[in-house]
């Protein structure tokens, strides 16, 4: 049977409220939390998928694109690391199968489903590239949730790298010049915990990553650090 004549079986406004409202989505990404909290790495929960949601969605939103684009954002931000459930090594793969899986439960169309596990699939610094604008705003809105929030460990003495860099950043802020098409990651460092080399020894390829990502969606991509420009 041709495909057009399944089309009006699919939902064509399928929302992040609809996802976030869905129980299996909603036990991966709790279950994420656990295994990431007990494998002793910065915080994984609702708070960064909600966070990396709202930036990648106001990343395309100042860009031009679609509403409908810009809601797609939101479900691949909100969802990009649940493959973390089964296991940190291709999480990203594992991610884009699980919500391959459960989008095409909901009924989503085929259309709209593509650009969400190819931005979920290609997120992770070691393998993955803008492949879309979706998959570019996903890389730059994950990248950039660098915070002291996202600590868990509490015992500064048995902080390793990722921790003091983390801890180190007072406050960030992504910032979108619509006008310049700018993307400004803006950090607050306490230089008494983390020096400008020990951060750029962590994320630099991922720096470089939202840079490249950045140039995808023709735009240019700036970090800010206490002010001073560094990329």
């Amino acid at each position: 049977m041709e495909y057009k004549e399944h089309y009006h079986s699919f939902k064509e406004n399928i929302t992040l409220n609809d996802v976030m409202q869905n129980m299996e989505i909603k036990t991966y990404i709790q279950r994420v939390d656990m295994v990431m909290d007990i494998m002793g790495y910065t915080d994984h929960s609702s708070a960064h998928t909600k966070l990396v949601a709202e930036n990648a969605a106001n990343i395309l939103k100042e860009f031009g694109y679609s509403e409908r684009d810009v809601e797609l954002a939101r479900i691949a931000g909100y969802t990009h690391d649940i493959g973390n459930c089964i296991n940190r090594n291709l999480h990203a793969q594992t991610g884009a199968t699980i919500m391959f899986e459960i989008l095409t439960r909901m009924q989503m169309p085929p259309h709209e489903i593509a650009p969400i596990v190819s931005a979920i699939g290609h997120h992770d610094e070691k393998d993955g590239i803008a492949v879309g604008p979706i998959s570019a705003a996903l890389i730059i809105a994950d990248k950039a949730d660098v915070r002291r929030s996202r600590v868990k460990n509490e015992d500064f003495a048995t902080f390793d790298i990722h921790d003091r860099v983390n801890y180190a950043v007072e406050n960030s802020f992504l910032e979108i010049d619509k006008e310049k098409k700018d993307v400004n990651l803006r950090l607050k460092v306490d230089l008494d915990i983390c020096s400008i080399t020990e951060y750029f020894e962590i994320f630099l390829t991922r720096m470089m990553m939202s840079a490249k990502a950045t140039e995808f969606l023709n735009g240019k991509f700036h970090l800010i650090i206490n002010d001073t420009k560094l990329l």
